[in-house]
């Protein structure tokens, strides 16, 4: 694979691969919007021996409106035991209804309009119930993790069990049951999974606690104290070791950072820990605090390549640095993980529609890293890379609601990474470096007072729209023109220029009705000037000039001249 290829990362090979049989996010029915869920508490046991799973899963919930029935999402491949209703809230003592189910085509459809209104039990709208779920079953094998997910149950060089669970295309319920939408985050939740001897469970969120049971088998308690995506909620199962030390944020905050690391790569565990440490530095200057604060920065090696779980990113490259080619200075895979702690866990689109904030984000991290490491010629190099890469049919955000794999696998596929980086690239040149790295950073953290909590409120969700608008406050642009064109058009505006006598004449030609007030760089004989264009063309006197170019630097998105 060519270092052109490195951008895709966890997108590639996208183009001609099927969909998924599952995707997270579908279109909800009020039988999900109907409640809110504030938190989860799994009980997992995990049996490498046979491939399998047993579990409990209480979700905590709000009633938003009334309905007879609720639905939860869980993989068919997975048999529901038991569905069962408490009303109040999260630890409150009240008696147990079980409740008529079934369980098809990936949902658990729970009656619950006899429960919710009988005698002595009635849960009106604003009121707090629960529903826990019994289930078993061996759950789906991951075809080709992370991108087509499930569980992975592989071996270490020692033979040892090393398991993982990654499922952000087909959803959480590939394993667990859990109303599987973007737009619903519980605002924390408990994962205590009970493993065999000799293994230790890495998860998000803090480890409260670790127990040996009667049975030889040990039990490990992880809490996460602020809101997560359910699809970064993440199992990690190997007989790992810990590297670990005390982070001491840019506000004075400080928080563990750990690495959970195979036994025999203990070595390129500890070089690939300081990079993680470098480069979290780099994150809060730009982006802010790390989000997490109060729980941790985790790091842990997986046997797929890599995904976004919340607190605990799975790192599965062979510490090249850069598996793909051309070595960077840094380890380009880690880098875009980590930067999804702020775009996707921070910052989590309100609808996969929007998923470029996520990816494009990320990856326009990256250049700005290789910025910082090696300089502006190094950044406008990756720049063209990606420019190289970007495909144009689709436009890269929808109108309307799509799921994960109608995005990442249909037309738009690697634009919402390369096309999504070369927006803000181009966002950079028209509004400047000041202001440009001031939206940024509000677009991560909208109120700089919010760069001080811990306890979550930090966390939102966004769309397109919310991006634009903090642009717009930042920069003192107006930008509809600006996201209307990149955003929701699919081909790029075509630049035009033509040369008479003296002058040179350019114009931007998009579709009828659509304007594109964007400036244009010029270099004259060695000179670079700004040519702002406010009707979409200008002129510019060249008599006397023997060299002109147009965009020297590579800041514009559009199509080539």
């Amino acid at each position: 694979m060519t270092t052109l290829l490195v951008s895709l990362l966890l997108a590639c090979p996208i183009q001609g691969t099927d969909a998924p049989e599952l995707t997270s996010g579908r279109i909800p029915g009020p039988e999900q919007t109907c409640f809110d869920v504030t938190r989860y508490e799994l009980d997992i046991r995990v049996m490498p021996d046979r491939k399998a799973i047993r579990g409990e899963v209480r979700m905590d919930a709000v009633l938003l409106a009334a309905s007879d029935e609720l639905l939860l999402d869980l993989d068919q491949q997975l048999q529901v035991e038991s569905v069962a209703l408490r009303r109040g809230q999260a630890g409150a003592k009240a008696a147990v209804l079980p409740l008529s189910f079934s369980h098809s085509e990936g949902q658990i459809r729970m009656e619950v309009g006899a429960a919710f209104s009988s005698e002595g039990f009635a849960i009106a709208v604003g009121d707090c119930f629960q529903i826990v779920t019994r289930y078993a079953g061996k759950p789906r094998i991951a075809p080709r993790a992370p991108w087509d997910g499930g569980f992975q149950w592989s071996q270490t060089a020692s033979g040892a069990p090393w398991i993982a669970t990654s499922n952000q295309m087909q959803g959480a319920d590939l394993w667990w049951p859990c109303k599987d939408q973007p737009n619903d985050e519980a605002d924390g939740a408990l994962i205590r999974v009970t493993v065999p001897k000799g293994l230790f469970c890495a998860s998000n969120g803090a480890l409260r606690g670790k127990s040996s049971n009667p049975d030889g088998w040990t039990t490990f308690e992880w809490e996460v104290t602020t809101p997560i995506n359910t699809y970064g909620i993440a199992l990690n199962i190997a007989p790992y070791e810990e590297i670990s030390t005390v982070f001491e944020s840019s506000n004075g905050d400080r928080f563990p950072v750990s690495y959970w690391v195979l036994p025999e790569h203990l070595d390129q565990g500890q070089i690939l820990f300081a990079d993680l440490l470098l480069q979290l530095r780099w994150f809060e200057g730009v982006f802010g605090p790390y989000p997490f604060r109060a729980d941790k920065c985790g790091l842990v090696e997986t046997p797929h390549l890599g995904m976004e779980h919340q607190s605990i990113t799975a790192y599965g490259s062979d510490y090249s640095g850069n598996p793909w080619g051309e070595d960077q200075g840094f380890d380009f895979l880690l880098h875009h993980e980590l930067s999804h702690e702020w775009w996707a866990n921070l910052v989590t689109c309100r609808n996969w529609k929007d998923f470029w904030i996520h990816e494009g984000f990320a990856t326009y991290a990256q250049s700005l890293y290789t910025e910082e490491l090696r300089g502006p010629a190094a950044y406008r190099r990756r720049m063209g890379e990606l420019r190289a890469l970007i495909l144009n049919r689709a436009p890269l955000a929808a109108r309307e609601p799509q799921s994960s794999a109608a995005v990442y696998f249909g037309e738009t596929g690697a634009d919402i990474y390369n096309k999504g980086a070369w927006v803000l690239h181009s966002l950079r040149w028209l509004a400047g470096d000041e202001a440009f790295f001031r939206a940024l950073r509000r677009m991560a953290y909208p109120d700089a007072a919010l760069e001080a909590t811990r306890d979550g409120s930090a966390c939102r969700f966004t769309d397109s729209s919310e991006i634009q608008a903090l642009a717009e406050e930042h920069t003192g642009l107006e930008l509809d023109w600006f996201f209307e064109v990149y955003l929701y058009q699919a081909s790029l505006p075509q630049l035009v220029t033509r040369l008479e006598e003296d002058k040179l004449h350019l114009a931007w030609e998009l579709p009828p009705g659509v304007d594109f007030p964007m400036p244009v760089e010029v270099e004259i004989d060695g000179e670079v000037q700004r040519v702002e264009m406010p009707e979409g063309e200008a002129t510019v006197d060249v008599k006397g000039s023997f060299l002109i170019e147009i965009d020297p630097r590579g800041w514009l998105l559009m199509s080539p001249l």
